[in-house]
């Protein structure tokens, strides 16, 4: 059985004292939760945190650290990037490639997510790859056809192993910030699209293995339905991960679905 994930993206959110005050408060709040059912727990802050953050989960406490981008290369006269070994260095293991926001508002292409990615996996890293379509396409029918591409590019060339270590994150970029939900079966069914392109260029085993999380709009009022499907292996969570309570209760609404199943 794939393990669940849940992943806060703060986005342009939290200063360093607002970032440990709200990781202490996760930490408190899932202290006592079953090691055993808990999902994968990813907070990704902004970068002047993520060394704060970092500092306070050095000692293992069941929470991952996560990063919202990263660039390709190394080092170099890159300015104002950060590279893949900064990142390992101060104990990140997830990094966000691809969002949204990255493809709309900075121009980030397919192929910039594919390099990012294969960085990201060359040194030991977890990429979260996103995907999704805006509402245009969607209402024009192409959700498919551009989903299924945007997998295929940012996986281009890398091994089976290499994408069945990988997550992704559908995230319908209409649902994005707007409070519109994607309704929890037409989410997972294109999930489940995603999971049959990765079989096509890669392997059924890479498919059952890889972890593919929604995101767009989650809320605690959401998350059980959400985890109820089929495909669907956890959330990458924007605003409901900003406030401890509620990812708390995301957290919560996964556990209780995986007891269920």
């Amino acid at each position: 059985m794939r393990k669940p994930i849940i992943a806060g993206n703060w986005k342009l959110n939290k200063t360093v004292e607002e970032s440990i005050a709200l990781v202490e408060d996760i930490k408190v709040k899932i202290m006592d939760f079953d090691k055993d059912q808990i999902p994968t727990v990813i907070v990704s802050p902004v970068f002047t945190s993520l060394k704060s953050v970092a500092d306070i989960l050095e000692h293992g406490q069941g929470i991952y650290l996560g990063a919202q981008d990263c660039y390709w290369e190394d080092s170099g006269a890159f300015t104002g990037e950060v590279s893949v070994p900064m990142l390992k260095d101060i104990c990140v293991t997830y990094i966000i490639a691809g969002h949204s926001e990255r493809r709309q508002y900075f121009g980030e292409t397919d192929e910039a997510v594919n390099l990012k990615a294969k960085a990201i996996l060359a040194h030991g890293l977890i990429p979260i790859i996103c995907c999704g379509e805006t509402l245009g396409q969607r209402e024009a029918g192409q959700t498919d056809e551009v989903v299924k591409n945007q997998v295929t590019v940012d996986l281009k060339d890398l091994a089976e192993e290499q994408i069945a270590k990988s997550v992704i994150a559908y995230e319908p970029v209409w649902a994005i910030g707007t409070g519109k939900t994607c309704e929890s079966r037409e989410a997972n069914r294109v999930i489940k699209l995603i999971r049959d392109t990765v079989a096509e260029i890669s392997s059924r085993d890479a498919a059952d293995k890889i972890r593919i999380l929604y995101g767009g709009s989650v809320k605690p009022s959401t998350i059980e339905e959400q985890m109820s499907q089929s495909d669907i292996d956890g959330a990458l969570v924007g605003g409901a991960s900003l406030k401890a309570e509620d990812f708390v209760q995301l957290i919560k609404g996964t556990m209780l679905i995986r007891t269920s199943k």
